[in-house]
């Protein structure tokens, strides 16, 4: 599917209604900042909150409103099908609940739309900034209605990277550490913002050169992931092949550095 072969495809209403879905629950999060929320555990360090509900379902009332036979699959309540559907939205109400939860200002809403399980739409709000990240296939990315574009850097010794580990950090020797390690011994900078949509977000608009993680799910990666590739970023699994979003594990740059971070990944997929 191309662009110019989508015709049929009402992008521009799309991305209207996703704008307004990722506004409305951002306003839902800021109000419960303001007013209290309750929290629960999932596991032991994995926490859900009942503005993640609130929020979760404003935005499945706002697509169902003008597109009620879409496909949706939501963080908290899994997969909708009403029929079959060539659409599917991909939504994080709160993507970045433990950040959410501690009062720490880095957490978004996550919003992406796939056309026959091609990713064509995505959009991600960051409400405490009042960021809005846009993509639409083929067309490219904005922030705020202006063009961003990934960085420049071409050496991972001048590139900041980011990072994020899973919740199941002390059951798995998959934890993303050895990784970690590795890396923050080649680059200039290494962070941890705890939320995948943004980090994905700030690698397309150029303030961060690199991501990668382990352990992901599809609403981590589904609208970040189209946002970064109109940047002019590059997507793949840890590998260097091509990336699912409905497998864990990702690697995001600007393209240039690309090949060397996969080079460092390599290092602990090697067989000794």
């Amino acid at each position: 599917m191309t662009p110019a072969s989508s015709g049929n495809i009402p992008f521009d209403r799309i991305l209207s209604v996703a704008t307004d879905a990722a506004r409305q629950a951002g306003s839902v999060l800021r109000e419960s900042t303001r007013t209290g929320f309750s929290i629960e555990h999932k596991q032991i360090i994995n926490l859900v909150t009942d503005a993640d509900h609130r929020a979760e379902q404003r935005i499945i009332d706002v697509i169902q409103e003008t597109f009620p036979t879409h496909s949706i699959l939501a963080e908290e309540r899994g997969l909708t099908e009403h029929s079959p559907s060539r659409f599917k939205w991909i939504i994080d109400p709160l993507d970045g609940t433990t950040n959410f939860a501690h009062g720490f200002p880095a957490y978004c809403v996550s919003i992406g739309v796939e056309c026959d399980e091609r990713g064509i739409i995505g959009v991600v709000y960051d409400p405490t900034r009042d960021e809005l990240f846009t993509a639409q296939l083929g067309q490219g990315a904005q922030l705020n209605g202006a063009p961003i574009s990934v960085s420049s850097t071409d050496h991972l010794d001048q590139a900041l990277l980011v990072t994020g580990f899973a919740y199941d950090i002390r059951e798995t020797a998959n934890n993303n550490l050895d990784h970690f390690a590795r890396f923050a011994l080649k680059v200039q900078g290494l962070r941890r913002t705890g939320t995948a949509a943004l980090d994905l977000c700030y690698v397309a608009a150029g303030r961060f050169d690199g991501f990668w993680e382990v352990t992901l799910k599809p609403w981590d990666m589904a609208a970040g992931v189209v946002i970064l590739r109109e940047a002019g970023g590059m997507a793949t699994n840890l590998k260097g092949a091509p990336l699912s979003i409905y497998e864990q594990e990702l690697v995001a740059s600007n393209g240039v550095i690309h090949r060397s971070m996969l080079d460092v990944l390599r290092e602990d997929l090697t067989p000794t």
